[in-house]
């Protein structure tokens, strides 16, 4: 009897509950995925879509390439394309000097104001 006395009494000491319910569970399953899904749409616009473009450009530059364009290498080597097949690209890098390459290699087109 003495334990009995003192569970109600410390029941009675608790809080009161709030509300008088448990509330609405779809609210509180709204509520507790809106964070998750707010960071998957920040991830989306800030890291994934960029980059998907960076690529898209890329893929376009590489589609693009002809025979005179100046190129830069992903190491760092500038060239001159000379010729373009489905797969690789061969570029003159000094006189009498012919190096193929993977497409997948030419980082970027040289700018228009850059010297020999």
């Amino acid at each position: 009897m003495y334990l009995l006395n003192l569970i109600t009494d410390a029941f009675a000491m608790g809080p009161a509950p709030q509300g008088g319910g448990q509330g609405d569970p779809i609210m509180s399953l709204v509520a507790s995925l809106l964070p998750l899904v707010l960071i998957i749409v920040v991830f989306y616009f800030l890291l994934i879509r960029p980059q998907q473009k960076r690529a898209k450009e890329h893929r376009q530059m590489l589609e693009n390439l002809k025979r005179g364009d100046k190129v830069i290498t992903v190491g760092g080597l500038y060239g001159v394309v000379d010729s373009v097949n489905p797969n690789t690209v061969i570029l003159k890098v000094a006189e009498n000097v012919k190096l193929k390459f993977s497409k997948q290699s030419i980082a970027a087109l040289r700018p228009a104001t850059d010297e020999d």
